[in-house]
């Protein structure tokens, strides 16, 4: 179980919990790097693999690398442990709409600005291939700013997921919110079902009630189907004309997200926001399958003061900066087995934490390395066999003084050209807006 105040990964400083459902559970979180807050979703591994829901994760995880926009919940990065996935993701403030509208009704002003926004957002889902199939309320957050924010993706499908007749198939989503053509279960597209979701969050907007209610489930499909809705008598005449098109059973003459961006009604007092400065980068997509293995060895949480102290890099005094220097190096005169060892050095002058993490991206990189952390030293270790084995890496960080460190970087294990063409097309690259300064390779054997 995740506490307040635990370590993740070295990575994150978990708070309160904000929310739990049945596979999952959503803290409050902050980037120890950029101090940034984040939602960190934690997903329990063996639940999710006991009802088959591997490949649903996996297609949230692709699918929320897929849709960078202002008005979607953005996922910065997947970590994965033997136990659990971990999801950071954006963290919004405001809370669901669903809880504004339950106040009662908007005004059709702001009704208008959060459908803009949900439009944007939809249509730039589908412009990617992806459909969202649980578009509701709930799934609607709200920013600092009042803007909207999309959210679970869960439910998702993708472009390519369509049968040999180009429709989906899947039954799923909200009842209330739910296309009519999905509950027949004979296909349909998963663009104009949206569109059906997003009328009937504008109908709830501007009424304060879903438009499609009954206690029996039945009789409430039977009403979807037939679309048997009725607006309240405050609703304007254009907004009454705009949702008895969207609200149409008939998916093929129902309005398009082109059309409905062209009626007047939405182009009133229209608003493009800007994306939000991020301190973090958005997730780029990559290790989908890594969130699934197993190898991992523990569930990555450790407790704040044991973590700061496991990575604390060890001082330096002026003895060991002497012997960096060429013609000092007595590590010869000490060391028994002739290894076959190759080192670089370089100096910084940021945190250890910051080269920590610097090297973890590095890793990460087409999942080539997996990284293990202890004393200072972070070790990366190859997960494919090269010419002479799996190639290891140590990058052990010395602590100078507080704003200045030393890394020695060594080969540990593997073929030395391996390490070379590591060090030179990856490392040294990645490493050149932290690392100011390398010394010549060391090597022997």
């Amino acid at each position: 179980m995740e506490k307040q105040g635990k370590i993740l990964m070295q990575k994150y400083e978990l708070g309160r919990l904000l929310g739990q459902g049945t596979f999952a559970k959503v803290y409050h979180a902050r980037n120890l790097k950029t101090g940034q807050p984040v939602a960190m979703k934690v997903i329990d591994k063996e639940k999710i693999i006991k009802v088959g829901m591997n490949d649903q994760i996996k297609r949230e995880i692709s699918v929320m690398g897929m849709v960078k926009h202002p008005n979607i919940v953005q996922l910065y990065e997947v970590l994965a442990s033997k136990t659990k996935i971990y999801f950071a993701m954006e963290y919004v403030k405001g809370g669901e709409l669903l809880a504004k509208v339950l106040k009662g009704k908007l005004k059709e002003d702001l009704a208008r600005k959060y459908f803009q926004q949900l439009i944007g957002a939809v249509d730039f889902c589908h412009s990617r291939g992806v459909y969202h199939r649980d578009l509701k309320l709930e799934n609607l957050l709200l920013d600092e700013n009042g803007d909207i924010k999309v959210s679970d993706f869960g439910l998702s499908a993708l472009w390519e997921s369509r049968k040999t007749d180009g429709l989906l198939h899947t039954m799923c989503g909200t009842p209330a919110y739910v296309a009519p053509e999905v509950i027949n279960k004979k296909g349909y597209d998963g663009a104009k079902a949206d569109i059906w979701s997003c009328g009937v969050i504008l109908f709830v907007l501007l009424a304060g009630f879903l438009p499609f209610q009954d206690k029996n489930l039945i009789s409430m499909y039977m009403k979807i189907s037939r679309a048997e809705f009725t607006c309240p008598l405050w609703f304007s005449p254009e907004a009454r004309k705009l949702l008895s098109r969207i609200l149409d059973p008939n998916p093929r003459t129902r309005l398009s997200i082109s059309s409905i961006k062209k009626t007047p009604w939405l182009r009133k007092e229209y608003n493009q926001i800007e994306a939000p400065r991020l301190l973090l980068s958005p997730f780029s997509g990559c290790q989908v399958e890594s969130a699934f293995d197993s190898s991992t060895l523990d569930d990555g949480l450790v407790p704040k003061n044991e973590a700061e102290r496991s990575m604390k890099p060890p001082s330096f005094n002026a003895f060991d900066i002497i012997s960096l220097s060429s013609g000092f190096d007595l590590s010869p005169l000490f060391e028994k087995n002739n290894i076959s060892t190759h080192k670089d050095r370089f100096t910084t002058t940021r945190e250890a934490s910051t080269i920590v993490s610097k090297l973890e991206e590095i890793a990460q990189v087409d999942s080539k390395f997996k990284v293990l952390k202890k004393n200072g030293t972070v070790t990366l270790q190859g997960s494919k066999v090269g010419r002479k084995g799996q190639l290891g890496i140590d990058a052990e960080i010395f602590e100078v003084t507080s704003s200045f460190h030393i890394v020695e970087v060594k080969k540990t294990a593997g073929d030395t050209l391996e390490y070379i063409q590591f060090r030179d097309q990856n490392l040294k690259p990645s490493l050149k807006d932290i690392g100011w300064e390398w010394r010549g390779s060391e090597h022997d054997g």
